[in-house]
């Protein structure tokens, strides 16, 4: 009888920024003849369409104390040493090798179970600011992988700087061809997360309408935008002449950055990673409500190489946004320059170097031992 492969458990949260890296490193794991598990809760199992169907998904009770009332937030605890036990039992009769925590609330009772159990660990942090449950673990796991360089870490604790995994159909753009702006057909992609996007919608619409006809005639824009400001958005575009599609979500990011001459985005680590790795030139808007500031900190290296603009939300109007849209969009040489610097700073083979952490975790004697 062959030997059974190894078991990785995923722990990642239900937002792209979690998942995006996670099913990157699931993709290069189970090409390694892994078996690979996804730990995550009910609203983490909604964004798992993208992993590979091999992937077993086991939902585990996890809460937040983000969201609901105040007896709601009294049995988060009770949810999540729900969590803890169930995903303990289940290591118990299948151990993994290694558990790798990607972030987010869901992670916690599959890392937690992790440290009990004394099993080969690790924690992902995308973000140049460490998020809550990551903090958490930080000082009771193996190795900490960051995406972001550098990450703001806790006293004691270093990191390795891996980079944010990529999806396998943003790898297959890297590097991809940049065709510069010019006189002719050209695509504005216009992407936002689900938190905070809406401010996107109030001021890129107006702002793409106060750019010169000359480039207008030649402009197409693909604009992501929340459920409930679409139908304005696409309004507005259509009242103004400008070509544009209005989404809540597009299937095709990847393929839509590689096709675009620009990008407006906001920092989150995962749509930084993917800009870099195609190499697009891009204008980043922090959302600036995110948690310790952490998207400024995702659109530093970006921005320092060149290959971003950064406009503060504090400093968002549609007059400053069209400006610096025509900088790029008028300036051909500029804007090679701009889709270069962003690529030399892309780090392509992330999902590979976590893959390396992966197995070099799997093959130690020992693990840290501490307190939660």
């Amino acid at each position: 009888m062959s030997e059974q492969k190894p078991l990785l458990i995923i722990a990642a949260g239900g937002t792209g920024g979690h998942m995006f890296p996670a099913q990157a490193l699931a993709e290069r794991m189970l090409r390694a003849g892994w078996r690979v598990k996804l730990s995550t809760d009910a609203r983490g199992a909604r964004y798992t369409g993208g992993f590979p169907h091999s992937v077993e998904i086991e939902q585990v009770a996890s809460s937040t104390f983000a969201r609901g009332g105040f007896v709601s937030k009294i049995f988060v605890p009770l949810r999540i040493l729900g969590g803890v036990v169930a995903a303990s039992f289940r290591m118990l009769r299948d151990k993994p090798a290694v558990v790798v925590g990607f972030g987010g609330y869901p992670s916690i009772p599959a890392m937690a179970a992790a440290w009990i159990l004394r099993r080969p660990r690790m924690i992902h942090e995308q973000n140049g600011v460490l998020g809550r449950v990551n903090r958490l673990f930080a000082k009771r796991v193996d190795v900490v992988a960051c995406g972001t360089w550098p990450t703001a870490l806790p006293d004691g604790v270093e990191g390795i700087h891996t980079g944010n995994p990529v999806r396998g159909t943003v790898r297959e753009r890297a590097g991809a061809g940049y065709i510069t702006p010019g006189p002719y057909p050209m695509s504005l992609l216009v992407i936002g997360g689900s938190q905070g996007a809406r401010i996107l919608s109030d001021v890129v619409p107006a702002a793409i309408a106060l750019l010169p006809e000359a480039l207008l005639m030649h402009l197409r824009v693909a604009h992501q935008a929340r459920a409930e400001d679409g139908e304005r958005v696409a309004m507005f575009y259509a009242d103004h002449g400008i070509p544009a599609e209005v989404e809540a979500f597009f299937q095709d990011v990847p393929a839509r950055i590689s096709e675009a001459q620009l990008v407006i985005s906001r920092a989150g680590a995962s749509s930084v990673a993917d800009i870099s790795v195609i190499g697009r030139p891009a204008i980043l808007i922090p959302f600036a409500a995110a948690a310790g500031d952490h998207q400024s900190a995702n659109a530093r290296g970006l921005a320092e190489a060149g290959g971003a603009i950064v406009i503060p939300e504090s400093k968002l109007t549609a007059e400053v946004l069209a400006e610096q849209i025509l900088s790029v969009m008028d300036t051909e040489e500029g804007a090679r320059r701009m889709a270069e610097a962003s690529l030399s700073v892309s780090r392509p083979e992330a999902a590979q170097d976590l893959q390396k952490l992966v197995e070099e975790l799997a093959q130690r004697p020992d693990t840290k031992r501490g307190v939660i």
